[in-house]
């Protein structure tokens, strides 16, 4: 079978079924096998809406591997980058350096979903007996793509193990942080959950609870065809007033939020606060097969702990009822740890050309992996759980 690489700029170039069917097949072991992120409808929703583009900074540039009938084998989807925002994998050091040094950082390749530090495949390679083979087409056509658009380096991030191999194994260097994710250990309600705490953070869990909700705030959860535009109007307000405090810019406009409700409603979970018939906060999450994705947050009215309410606990709640395995939370965060949620290691993989700048990341890399293990471990001996002596 003769196997070819493409680059596709855009996502209206491939089709959606084909797209999903290489990105569904792409995981292994306890990965979600259903991720999100990586399907064509969200991507798609990203370029349709302008929040990705070559103005934005992250021009789309995906890689593909077909046969010689052009039917689609594997996909990573790609961005040529003018810039390191939106990406939660922070080099903005290594582009100082090097600029100081003078090289030329920008472009670069990003091999992720923009805006979205939620760990997923980003070589979708359905599970097969070529499946090796077409891996390593992605990543020489990667390198290829690299070389023909003066690129300095690409960058892959928030790994699954089976594509952090594959990148590895191929001389990228690998590059460790750390996020916080809640785990489903068979509970049958929040109670259930509550009760594997230690007696104290069990009981400072529910005064925040009780707190949040102290000046007549209900909660609802919207997913599918529950969610209407109005539900976006409010929501987007929120994400807007935060975003604009939190990050100066914003990065997903209002016809984005429009889109996804279009094209994956019932891969959406809106968490909305409500108070004096009006909504004052909410958190947009996504669903999976296994996990609950929680994204973005806002709110118009501040109230004792009602970010950990939206945010986590109602997560928590939702993914019980579900019966889904984890909820990821976004990145960083180490007040989530008192809520229950435990640290994970998070990879990512990079390939740099020069010579020079690839050896000065290596040595870094490998104190910085040492520094991020050794604080995981601190910080897991830290969790809310029961040990031994509060039995």
């Amino acid at each position: 079978m003769t196997l070819q690489v493409k680059i596709a700029q855009g996502l209206k170039a491939v089709p959606a079924a084909a797209w999903d069917a290489c990105a569904a097949g792409s995981g292994s072991g306890d990965d979600d096998l259903n991720n999100p992120f990586v399907s064509h409808a969200f991507l798609s929703a990203l370029e349709d809406s302008g929040c990705v583009g070559a103005k934005t900074g992250w021009a789309p540039l995906h890689v593909i591997v077909e046969d010689e009938a052009e039917n689609l084998l594997g996909a990573a989807p790609c961005y040529l980058k003018s810039h390191s925002m939106g990406e939660y994998v922070f080099d903005h050091s290594w582009a100082d350096a090097y600029t100081r040094a003078g090289g030329r950082y920008y472009p670069k390749l990003q091999v992720a979903v923009p805006f979205t530090p939620a760990t997923g495949p980003r070589l979708l390679v359905p599970s097969g007996s070529k499946a090796e083979e077409v891996r390593s087409y992605l990543i020489a056509g990667l390198r290829a793509l690299r070389d023909q658009t003066g690129a300095s380096s690409i960058h892959a991030t928030f790994l699954q193990d089976r594509d952090l191999q594959a990148f590895t194994s191929e001389s990228f260097l690998q590059r460790n942080d750390q996020q916080f994710h809640w785990f489903n250990e068979g509970y049958g309600s929040f109670d259930g959950f509550l009760d594997a705490l230690a007696s104290r953070k069990r009981k400072a869990i529910r005064r925040e609870r009780r707190d949040a909700l102290a000046n007549d705030v209900s909660i609802e959860w919207l997913t599918g065809a529950e969610i209407t535009e109005a539900h976006w109007d409010a929501f987007f307000a929120f994400y807007m007033d935060t975003g604009s405090r939190k990050w100066g810019r914003p990065y997903l406009n209002r016809r984005f939020f429009s889109l996804i409700g279009e094209r994956m409603a019932d891969r959406v979970l809106l968490v909305m606060a409500k108070r004096n018939g009006r909504y004052i906060a909410g958190a947009i999450n996504f669903i999976g097969a296994k996990r609950l994705y929680g994204r973005n947050w806002g709110c118009i009215e501040d109230h004792p702990f009602l970010h950990f309410e939206v945010c986590y606990y109602q997560s928590i709640d939702f993914a019980i009822a579900r019966g889904l395995d984890r909820v990821e939370a976004g990145a960083q965060g180490e007040h989530k740890l008192a809520r229950g949620y435990k640290p994970v290691i998070t990879s990512s993989a990079h390939d740099i050309a020069d010579p020079s700048l690839r050896r000065a990341v290596e040595a870094y890399l490998e104190q910085e992996r040492l520094y991020v293990s050794e604080a995981a471990d601190e910080l897991a001996e830290a969790t809310p759980f029961k040990h031994r002596e509060d039995e």
